[in-house]
């Protein structure tokens, strides 16, 4: 099942989102067999925003040369200096980003006077990355608010092939196909709007945050049923709890799986395929967060067997040790009266959720289900809750996940 959003104009194509969710009971007591989680960033850099690359546009074959396109994106933590990740990690030729640039938002696609900085790489205005890689800017100095909006903008000069892009931004931003006005603080020559991030993959900081947060998941994550531009997902939340002490990095992708890619979609790669790129390299993490499996059970082919899914929990929770990383399992929130519920699909749910709780795995447990069920039905989403799908939550449920993250656990 699939739902479509809507990319403003001729740009594209919008890729299909679907969601996933899950089961019940209060977070659990640390595991045995916990691993110290590293301390420090790297030079003090922490990522404060990010969104898995997650497909290539469809129908771009020569990308979108003399676009510049002024991603809108949101800060969860503040400092002093800046740098950028680009993504080409779904292009099938190099991509040439001719001029890159950051600022605070003021309102649309202008920018708070005095704030806009061009970005360099390794000393130079351009840089070319090839097919299937990412580029990571110079440091800029400028103060980066926790908390705030910032404009990354990006022009192609030249024809580069598909357009890697993330779908259910549930952010507006905005794009010119005029050339490049990307050191433009007005706002004025970008003339169209797209519902969808396009290039940018992440924003960092230095000089703030201690270490970030990681949260891997499927649409419930990316935040489709919340409010477009409010940034009301469940991550923004738990960062409006941390008040900058943590970067916050939301890794959701809307329709992903565990286990399984969805050719031609805009579901991205499987989680264990993505979980270097989408998590183990991105810097300064001292925890992920773990809520990702309900699709793998409600999406055809269904996997009805619940030791798939916990064997991938093993080797995600085995991966992010290896590097020092605690991991907090979330249990899969309730889907009861969702398009194809049915006993089966339930009991897998209901089995992977006891392993979360019980197995000792994880180091710890954020009980999402019990904090959004109904207690008159624990199988069904509370209504106040419920977005009006009965499997993704609304802004309301989304804030009552983030309230069932002990903050001490991070």
């Amino acid at each position: 099942m699939r739902r479509f959003l809507a990319v403003s104009a001729a740009v594209l194509a919008g890729f299909g989102i679907l969601t996933t969710s899950g089961s019940a009971k209060p977070a659990s007591a640390d595991s045995p067999n916990a691993v110290p989680a590293a301390e420090h960033a790297v030079n003090g850099w922490v990522g404060t925003w990010a969104a898995a690359p997650a497909a290539a546009v469809a129908n771009t074959p020569d990308g979108y040369p003399g676009f510049s396109i002024r991603n809108v994106v949101h800060t969860s933590a503040g400092g002093g200096r800046t740098r950028v990740h680009l993504s080409n990690a779904f292009g099938a030729a190099p991509l040439t980003f001719g001029h890159v640039t950051i600022a605070v938002q003021a309102t649309g696609p202008d920018a708070v006077p005095g704030t806009l900085r061009s970005l360099t790489f390794g000393g130079a205005p351009s840089v070319v990355v090839p097919a299937g890689a990412e580029a990571l800017s110079d440091p800029a100095d400028v103060r980066i608010p926790a908390d705030a909006n910032l404009l990354v903008t990006t022009y192609v000069p030249t024809k580069s092939g598909p357009v890697t892009y993330h779908p259910a931004a549930s952010q507006t931003s905005y794009f010119t196909r005029a050339g490049d006005f990307a050191g433009s603080e007005s706002g004025t020559p970008y003339t169209e709007q797209t519902s969808v991030w396009h290039y940018v993959s992440g924003v960092d900081v230095q000089g703030g945050a201690e270490a970030s947060v990681v949260t891997l998941g499927d649409s419930i994550t990316d935040g489709v049923g919340s409010v477009a531009g409010a940034n009301h997902r469940w991550p923004d939340y738990l960062a409006d709890r941390l008040h900058g002490r943590f970067g916050v990095l939301n890794e959701g992708i809307s329709a992903n799986r565990l286990l399984l890619d969805v050719p031609g979609s805009g579901a991205g790669q499987n989680a264990l395929s993505r979980f270097d790129r989408d998590v183990l390299s991105v810097g300064g993490v001292r925890t992920l967060i773990v809520l990702e499996g309900i699709n793998d059970i409600q999406q055809d082919p269904h996997q009805t067997d619940p030791n798939a899914i916990t064997s991938a929990y093993r080797q995600l929770v085995t991966q992010a040790h290896a590097r020092g990383i605690r991991v907090l399992g979330g249990t899969l929130t309730p889907f009861k009266g969702w398009q194809v519920y049915d006993a089966t699909l339930e009991a897998t749910r209901t089995a992977v959720n006891t392993f979360i709780r019980t197995s000792g795995v994880f180091d710890g447990v954020v009980d999402f289900d019990a904090a959004v069920r109904d207690p008159a039905d624990p199988l069904r989403m509370l209504p106040a809750y419920d977005s009006g799908d009965h499997l993704h939550p609304g802004d309301a449920g989304y804030a009552r996940m983030a309230a069932a993250v002990r903050l001490d656990r991070l």
